[in-house]
């Protein structure tokens, strides 16, 4: 019995680590300040500029868990959604989704570089070349 508790315990733990937490990420010397309904806009493509009027470029994560984070927890869809409202939005010309980096290093350099992108990384790589959006 004290054996399956241990091996229980140790499967739940690991469960609560395969899920990243995610940050939204802007860079250093941009001044917006964004909720979560902005971020939802921009990244639905609802949304083109920072509340301070320069134009946003958002960036998203090729398939990934921290992608799948960032639809489930930040857009409030599941990543087939996002997809699926992306794929009728191309279909009736209504936008085009975000571009997309394979690696969140890559991302993180992007946001460094330039004052209007916008992007989401794993919390535990976010260091001092961007700033975090706090949600």
């Amino acid at each position: 019995m004290i054996k399956k508790l241990t091996s229980f315990g140790a499967l739940l733990c690991l469960s609560f680590t395969a899920f990243a937490d995610v940050s939204v990420i802007i860079n250093k010397s941009n001044t917006n300040q964004l909720d979560k309904e902005e971020i939802v806009k921009i990244f639905l493509g609802k949304s083109q500029a920072f509340p301070d009027g320069n134009t946003v470029i958002p960036v998203n994560l090729t398939s990934s868990e921290t992608r799948s984070e960032f639809d489930s927890n930040i857009l409030g869809r599941s990543s087939s959604q996002i997809n699926a409202y992306w794929s009728k939005a191309i279909f009736t010309g209504a936008g085009n989704p975000p571009k997309e980096v394979t690696s969140e290093s890559e991302l993180l350099k992007l946001v460094a570089n330039n004052p209007n992108v916008i992007g989401y990384v794993d919390s535990n790589l976010v260091d001092d070349s961007v700033k975090v959006i706090n949600l």
